[in-house]
């Protein structure tokens, strides 16, 4: 980072059956191709396809029309306004349609930044994702001023030391749910109880808790969550923004006054029912307890085979259901999963993938390079079978 950001010094379903049908999701007695990848991508999930498939048809008016052909499109819209909604635990009418996470990311950072501030401060951690680093690199440019507050070595941020990074100018306190490569939660609720007793507006990135955790913003006290589609079984290109009721929120995209003059361009009736139809199958159907069983049926089979050779990142019990993050030192990640074409899995965050350089949230977290470079990130998800998982272990164990 440069050296323009200041810095603070340090001071989380029994049964082996797939949730999904296998009748759709067929699985070979012995796997020959195994996705471990969820936390990059989940594919969009047979209900979620369901949903969306009647828009194909029906759904082409512009839900801003108010004669039949928009009639539609406006209904699915609602609905699936309502579905997230009540997901999150909040009215419909604090979410705003976004085309992903990292467009409502965006929008929250760059909206601090108003002709009416000066120099505001923001707050947010090392482990943050690009899509909330990289605005407050470029908010810097136009004279904003950010903190970066320190993990320790489980990737867990200390209230604290958000506590003391807030300052008179602070606008925004941004800290994710969940780290997308270690799987670390974060103590989001007693962050937000620390901003709003500075009067501060508080942002949590969902994008990898939803759909795997409880995400609800009445109990985290956030006034802002991001939320992406394609980490819970939805289409890519559809996400959603959680504004409270009552925060002013300037648009990242200017133009009709849709979104309640939120966020601009017409909206997509058929990714809405997508991401609304994902929301109700994590709602009505949580997989937590499943995806901690297959996630841990990997951990022990890889540490049954590889003992100390295999080393966990990441926090040991507040960490997501479905997130392993093991390095094996001595060696690559990357050349890992090279001889393992037939298994999708992550070096570490998936946008960082095919570079050799240590992943910054490893080294945030003090990881030794020599442990972080044999990092190798494997997410489970509904479709993982035992069987995936026990293969898995084998050849993982057996490269290594």
């Amino acid at each position: 980072m440069r050296a323009a950001i200041a810095r603070v010094s340090p001071v989380m379903t029994t049964g082996a059956a797939a949730r999904f049908p296998k009748a759709e999701f067929p699985v070979p007695e012995e796997p020959t191709h195994i996705y471990l990848d969820y936390n990059a991508s989940t594919p969009v999930a047979p209900a979620v396809s369901a949903a969306m498939r009647p828009l194909l048809d029906t759904g082409f008016g512009n839900p801003s029309s108010g004669h039949w052909a928009g009639g539609p499109a406006r209904d699915a819209v609602g609905a699936a306004r309502r579905r997230i909604a009540s997901l999150l635990g909040c009215d419909a009418d604090e979410i705003v349609l976004t085309s992903g996470g990292s467009e409502a990311n965006n929008q929250v950072v760059k909206s601090v930044v108003r002709a009416d501030a000066s120099a505001p401060h923001i707050v947010t951690t090392a482990v943050e994702h690009p899509a909330v680093l990289e605005p407050c690199r470029f908010v810097e440019t136009l004279g904003a001023r950010v903190t970066i507050v320190p993990v320790d070595g489980h990737g867990l941020v200390d209230p604290d030391d958000v506590r003391r990074a807030i300052a008179p100018d602070t606008a925004l306190v941004s800290v994710m749910h969940a780290n997308n490569e270690v799987g670390t939660i974060q103590p989001v609720a007693e962050i937000a109880r620390i901003a709003r007793e500075h009067g501060v507006l508080c942002h949590t990135d969902a994008a990898q808790s939803a759909g795997k955790i409880p995400v609800r913003v009445r109990e985290l006290g956030v006034d802002l969550l991001s939320l992406a589609g394609h980490k819970l079984y939805a289409p890519k290109g559809v996400g959603a923004l959680f504004v409270r009721r009552g925060v002013a929120l300037t648009p990242l995209v200017h133009g009709g006054g849709h979104e309640g003059g939120r966020r601009a361009g017409t909206e997509s009736a058929l990714l809405a029912a997508g991401l609304g139809a994902a929301c109700e199958l994590a709602e009505t159907d949580p997989c937590e307890d499943r995806l901690r069983e297959l996630r841990d049926r990997l951990w022990s089979g890889l540490r049954a085979r590889l003992g100390d050779r295999a080393v966990l990142n990441g926090h040991p019990d507040r960490r997501l259901p479905n997130t392993l993050n093991v390095s094996f030192p001595g060696r690559y990640g990357d050349q890992i999963l090279a001889r393992m074409p037939e298994i999708a899995a992550s070096t570490g965050s998936a946008c960082h993938t095919g570079e050799r350089a240590l992943s910054p949230v490893l080294a945030a977290m003090g990881v030794p390079p020599a442990v972080g470079h044999g990092a190798v990130r494997l997410s489970v998800g509904r479709g993982t079978t035992e069987a995936e998982v026990d293969a898995a272990v084998e050849r993982i164990a057996g490269c290594v």
